[in-house]
């Protein structure tokens, strides 16, 4: 048999971005039931505080690690500045975030979080000129029904 046989190879689903958008989602899911035990007798800020902390001391070791403190000075100021945004947008959503998993069940907070998913590919195409096809818009649209669903009481 050619190369459409039952033997032929399949192709790499999870290769490049998609191996480490799986990693995301893994690492993520796993963030969010260790972050609503964590959150349980302490103010959620300060459970964001201690978050953000970690999460400061791993990257500032990786960069280290990797040599990329080198090309700090030849970060453009556009892209310093959409960074900047990026951050206190990802601080605001974090302290949200928290807030949301002290006052209500992992299994309800972290779908609803997820719909910026849906959010995220509306965005895409809006505002960066993304193209997304039939096929795409439909999962878009199944997603969030999806995370309606899941978060219903």
């Amino acid at each position: 048999m050619g190369e459409a046989g039952p033997l032929a190879p399949m192709p790499q689903l999870f290769s490049g971005w998609q191996l480490w958008a799986a990693l995301a989602a893994l690492f993520a899911a796993v963030t969010a039931l260790l972050a609503k035990v964590g959150v349980e007798g302490i103010p959620s800020n300060l459970a964001t505080f201690v978050r953000t902390v970690v999460v400061l001391g791993l990257l500032a070791a990786v960069v280290s690690v990797s040599g990329e403190w080198r090309s700090l000075p030849d970060i453009s100021r556009r892209s310093l500045n959409f960074l900047v945004l990026s951050g206190l947008a990802t601080g605001i959503s974090w302290l949200c975030y928290f807030r949301a998993l002290q006052l209500g069940p992992v299994s309800g907070v972290a779908p609803i979080d997820k719909v910026s998913v849906v959010l995220v590919a509306v965005l895409g195409v809006l505002w960066l000129g993304e193209h997304l096809g039939p096929l795409q818009w439909w999962g878009v649209g199944l997603m969030g029904v999806g995370a309606v669903l899941v978060a219903l009481p």
